[in-house]
């Protein structure tokens, strides 16, 4: 399998630490967002939404959006699942994937970014939105998870988790405060611990600086 991400990219973040979860082999394929690969011709014929993650087959079959790829990882390679438990308990793990993946992370990525720069809006004011957004979102998060095992809702991570690491990356990278989430600074504890998600942290990317 190819993975075309970015070092950054909260949801290539989030893939590879899926890849990791489930044992898979991978071959990475950087697209560097800063300097406009996702614009180019060639990988609008990878993804004519110029966006990243994609996850390429053996077969040369191309899958789009984290989610989606997610959901193909766990039914292709259920062992170790990202989701357990009761329906209520898969469905509590969904909802702050969910608040992550709609709620939190669209608003501040690098399109996103780049039209509020674009609108006139100095750095001050774009870093006053992205810590709103984040630390709006993540206060939820806090309230939504358990984490008295380690992660979000148990001893083994799970969806959620793929989920919470990268944004809480996102939050360290612009300065946006954890103080009033202990649960959310317990699961990302635990996880630097774990070797799927210490192995696809961005600094231990190819493509990092």
């Amino acid at each position: 399998m190819i993975l075309y991400g970015y070092y950054r990219s909260t949801a290539s973040y989030r893939v590879r630490i899926a890849l990791g979860l489930k044992g898979l082999a991978w071959t990475d394929k950087p697209i560097n967002l800063l300097e406009g690969d996702q614009r180019s011709a060639a990988f609008r014929q990878v993804n004519p939404q110029g966006r990243v993650p994609v996850l390429e087959l053996a077969s040369g079959e191309r899958l789009f959006q984290s989610s989606a790829i997610l959901e193909y990882l766990d039914a292709c390679y259920p062992s170790p699942p990202l989701l357990e438990g009761t329906p209520v308990q898969q469905a509590r793990a969904r909802a702050v994937a969910s608040l992550i993946g709609s709620d939190i992370h669209p608003l501040h990525n690098a399109a996103v970014l780049a039209a509020l720069r674009q609108q006139g809006l100095d750095e001050s004011r774009v870093g006053q939105w992205i810590g709103r957004w984040i630390g709006e979102g993540l206060a939820a998060v806090e309230a939504m998870i358990d984490a008295s095992e380690g992660y979000c809702f148990g001893a083994r991570p799970g969806l959620a988790d793929l989920y919470l690491v990268p944004q809480a990356y996102a939050a360290e990278r612009f300065q946006v405060p954890l103080d009033a989430c202990p649960k959310v600074r317990a699961v990302i504890a635990q996880a630097k611990a774990h070797p799927a998600f210490s192995a696809a942290h961005p600094a231990k990317q190819p493509d990092a600086p």
